[in-house]
């Protein structure tokens, strides 16, 4: 799949690299695009990949001293949802990011990569230039500043070079007097790309709108922006009546098209719907607790080991998995499933769709939940690994694990050691969740058999284990 693998430690050592690359080289962060593309034959000539999901100082959130909010290219979905700072300064972005994927995918997918990707239909681009975001560009011979309303050229094409990569995202801070909501449209809950989504954002003074900014994705080949239903919406206040009729002047803005996931008409139809739900969500002061503070990510925040040195050969990995050092050799190539399972000999972890989408190759890697069929092997030098064969204590099972056998929450058993990865990475992070929480925290397995009632009720009694055994 790929000749050459390097972990990068700086922004320095990935200016320098990409500046001296000689063959097709792509940039990872979080891989949950790239590796798919990569299995589905997209880059047969790609000679290296340059994996920054240790780099240096990228990801980062902050604010700085003139207002402006700051995104490095590090920084997760899910370190979006569970940011404070975003939740108030950013909320239409928070929205997005919390409707992307499943837990798993947004402990590994960016928003810099979101961005990258340049797809009309992914869901930050939306919000961002409801923001009117700009991007950080920065190559070996130095950076430049692009909004990202011009960042993109059409469908997957973009204005950066090949010598340079994103290092962050920034905007101005929503202070008090804005409002923003972000909707999204799309076949089910999780594990969905949207066949539409939308954004408002205004400032309101003396209940009034101002500065209106409705953007549209997955309409047109960029995101656009719905500047009838902008017109329409501003001096205006916020009631049923002029949400309906933005919603049918954003309709008129769009000229969507009709793909495998919508036809042209069903896109017409749900723009106004959209658009007619986000307007209404300005004037709703129980928005924000539509995505909770503390959510479920399954992710533990435990420390990440130091990247290696600059000289690592890029394939004689060492790493721990289950609390046993072992040194794997010829894994270039290959993903982080297919080291666990071939050369380390733990079966436990099921190769399901190897797209991402099912969740039975879930495993814990530096403290987080993720898909291991999206992530190249060489991740795994100088990591942290758990898999399914690691959670019980000795001959004990894990209560968990009892819990399935207890409730019956299994059939034919090939998705069960994702969802009770996803369940006892859940229960670290949430002792005591709730029925919602549940759902959420396995939104990323599929099962074909159960029906799921089982296997929440027996993660319900497992935290319920959880709370007599610590009382």
């Amino acid at each position: 799949m790929w000749k050459h693998y390097h972990i990068i430690e700086n922004t320095s050592e990935l200016g320098e690299r990409l500046a001296e690359a000689k063959g097709l080289t792509r940039i990872l962060s979080g891989g949950t695009d790239l590796m798919v593309e990569l299995r589905n034959g997209k880059w047969p000539e790609l000679d290296t990949i340059l994996d920054i999901s240790r780099c240096e100082g990228l990801n980062r959130i902050w604010e700085d001293g003139d207002g402006s909010v700051h995104i490095g290219a590090l920084v997760t979905h899910n370190d979006v949802v569970s940011s404070a700072l975003l939740h108030d300064k950013a909320w239409p972005l928070v929205q997005a990011c919390y409707r992307v994927a499943t837990p798993q995918l947004r402990n590994r997918g960016t928003v810099i990569g979101n961005l990258v990707t340049a797809s009309p239909a992914n869901d930050t681009i939306t919000p961002l230039m409801a923001l009117d975001a700009s991007l950080v560009l920065v190559s070996k011979s130095g950076k430049r500043t692009v909004k990202l309303a011009d960042f993109y050229l059409g469908v997957r094409k973009t204005v950066l070079r090949p010598d340079e990569f994103v290092r962050e995202v920034f905007f101005n801070a929503l202070t008090p007097d804005w409002v923003g909501s972000f909707r999204k449209s799309a076949l089910r809950r999780a594990q969905a790309i949207a066949t539409l989504n939308a954004c408002v954002v205004a400032r309101q003074e003396d209940g009034k709108l101002y500065d209106v900014r409705v953007t549209l994705g997955s309409v047109a080949p960029t995101i656009i922006h719905a500047t009838g239903a902008e017109a329409m919406l501003t001096m205006r206040r916020v009631d049923p009546e002029v949400a309906q009729a933005a919603g049918l002047a954003a309709s008129e803005d769009a000229k969507p098209i009709s793909d495998i996931r919508a036809s042209k008409e069903y896109r017409s139809y749900m723009v106004a719907a959209l658009v007619h739900d986000a307007v209404l969500d300005l004037a709703d002061p129980d928005l924000k607790n539509q995505v909770p503070l503390n959510p479920v990510t399954l992710n533990t925040h435990m420390p990440v080991k130091a990247a290696p040195t600059a000289d690592w050969d890029g394939e004689h990995i060492e790493t721990e998995i289950n609390g046993k050092h072992y040194s794997v050799e010829n894994a270039q190539g290959q993903n982080l499933l297919q080291l666990v399972r071939e050369h380390v000999g733990l079966t436990g972890t099921k190769n399901g769709c190897e797209e991402g989408e099912c969740g039975a190759c879930t495993l814990i890697l530096d403290g987080k939940a993720v898909v291991s069929c999206l992530i190249p092997a060489g991740r795994a030098h100088n990591a942290v690994i758990r898999t399914i064969e690691g959670i019980a204590e000795g001959d004990q099972l894990h209560p968990v694990q009892q819990a399935f056998i207890d409730h019956g929450a299994i059939q034919c058993g090939y998705c069960t050691p994702g969802f009770v990865m996803s369940a006892v990475q859940m229960l670290q992070e949430h002792p005591h969740p709730t029925r919602e929480m549940i759902k959420t925290g396995i939104s990323g397995n599929l099962c074909r058999c159960t029906g799921y009632y089982k296997i929440i009720e027996a993660i319900e009694d497992a935290a319920e284990a959880n709370g007599k055994e610590a009382a």
